[in-house]
């Protein structure tokens, strides 16, 4: 399979050539579904907490006296059992990041790549790279290459003024090659590579 390479005026310049067992087959959507959970868990902040007995507001002192009153016995008013007592087992933070092996990783980011690539949603550019950093000089290269709403953008190596160029356009992203994530494609309405990023994503997932 071949895929035409466009440069910043979205005119054709080449092509290059991507394997059809990676970019041509079934589109594995289970594998982007972990992958997303993955991602969104790895990014929750986990700071929930309630408070136990040991945290609550009141007295140590046991209320009255062991036997006697006629009342149920009790050694504390921070008893869980009361009113604005502690909570047994109630939340505390923690981390909801988990590991997901490497195979499914990778067979996540080929299955997004996959999908863009049968829609046509996928664009490789000969380079991704800015004279000046300028918000608007950026606008115009996505228009040019026909990018409308979320979009991401993959170079091997990120270049420092179309990322601070870019990031004041919303949806938008510049991500190097070797830290894309099935989730950053698949919630992408067009994904722009280079095309050396391309070849070092085809290394990478084969």
């Amino acid at each position: 399979m071949q895929l035409d390479v466009v440069n910043g005026e979205n005119k054709k310049v080449g092509a290059v050539d991507v394997r059809d067992d990676l970019f041509g087959g079934r589109v594995n959507t289970d594998l982007i579904w972990e992958s997303v959970v993955h991602s969104n868990a790895a990014e929750r902040r986990g700071t929930h907490a309630t408070k136990n007995r040991a945290l609550v507001s009141g007295s140590g002192k046991k209320p009255w006296r062991q036997k006697g009153t006629g009342r149920a016995r009790v050694g504390s008013i921070r008893n869980p059992l009361w009113r604005h007592g502690g909570t047994v087992f109630g939340p505390q933070p923690r981390s909801y990041d988990f590991e997901l092996p490497k195979k499914v990783r990778r067979g996540a980011l080929r299955a997004a790549l996959a999908d863009k690539v049968q829609n046509g949603a996928l664009v490789v550019v000969d380079a991704l790279s800015a004279s000046e950093i300028k918000t608007k000089t950026a606008a115009e290269l996505l228009t040019r290459l026909g990018v409308i709403g979320k979009a991401v953008l993959v170079d091997v190596a990120v270049d420092d003024n179309l990322s601070r160029s870019i990031r004041n356009i919303p949806g938008v992203s510049l991500v190097a090659s070797a830290r894309l994530t099935a989730r950053e494609v698949a919630d992408a309405g067009r994904v722009v590579v280079t095309k050396s990023a391309i070849e070092k994503l085809q290394e990478a997932l084969a």
